[in-house]
């Protein structure tokens, strides 16, 4: 298709320097959209940013921690100075380390929920009164499949992606009255640098993993960031407050 359904907007998305975050930026900008990416990782968000416009004029870089109330105002006023305005945010940064209720410090649980949750909420926190402000919007909240069911071994990772998906649903009916949309995408084993993890666990682990795949394999990003396109675009125009799942049918 291409250079169609995202002419006109621009979006903000969190931990873009690789991964999902990445092949969603990439996805966009052959859509049509100007994209800033942000991350903690400098060197490779300036690769990325680099590599998807070399040019600069349809992607930059943004230095930015999630978890910081002003580094999120930053990276929304950057956005708008660079492009004009915010259409489309992902909240897709996060971690994703192993952890039981028997083994799990408090430091250890509060540093997965400072991101993968907290930093959600600044996220939206941080846009919403510039998209309520222009009646329009498109929010993307990246949880997982472990905020659909339990995920033993990953304790403070699931109770975020729960608390993604609930923050979602109020969120999404505060701000339909001013015609903003705040869905959550529920990706299963996607083959990431966090997949690293389920290797680091063991010999065997990644492979029984595979094994809980109906389809029998890991998705690529890009399989996340179509899903990601159509909730930005108009196509979605009626959907809000919903989960999509992008799992090879884990949870069917």
């Amino acid at each position: 298709m291409g250079k169609e359904r995202l002419v006109g907007k621009v979006a903000l998305i969190s931990g873009g320097a690789r991964g999902m975050g990445a092949s969603e930026a990439q996805l966009f900008i052959d859509e049509g959209a100007k994209v800033v990416i942000t991350d903690v990782l400098d060197s490779d968000g300036e690769a990325t940013a680099k590599r998807l416009s070399p040019d600069g004029t349809a992607c930059k870089f943004f230095h930015h921690d999630v978890t910081k109330e002003d580094h999120w105002k930053s990276a929304v006023d950057f956005a708008i100075k660079e492009f004009g305005q915010i259409d489309i945010l992902v909240n897709n940064a996060g971690i994703f380390e192993r952890g039981t209720v028997l083994d799990t410090s408090l430091d250890a649980y509060m540093k997965t929920i400072n991101i993968n949750q907290v930093g959600v909420f600044l996220g939206m926190q941080a846009v919403a009164p510039h998209m309520v402000s222009r009646q329009k919007g498109s929010i993307i909240n990246i949880s997982s499949v472990a905020g659909l069911s339990g995920t033993p071994g990953f304790l403070a990772y699931g109770a975020s992606k729960w608390a993604v998906r609930g923050m979602t649903k109020g969120v999404a009916k505060e701000l339909a009255p001013f015609g903003v949309r705040v869905n959550s995408i529920h990706p299963g084993i996607i083959d990431t640098p966090m997949l690293q993890t389920f290797d680091q666990a063991g010999e065997g682990v990644r492979e029984m993993v595979r094994s809980r795949i109906p389809l029998g394999y890991e998705s690529e990003p890009v399989n996340v960031a179509r899903l990601a396109l159509y909730l930005a675009s108009d196509d979605s125009s009626y959907s809000t407050g919903s989960e999509f799942v992008v799992d090879g049918g884990m949870t069917a």
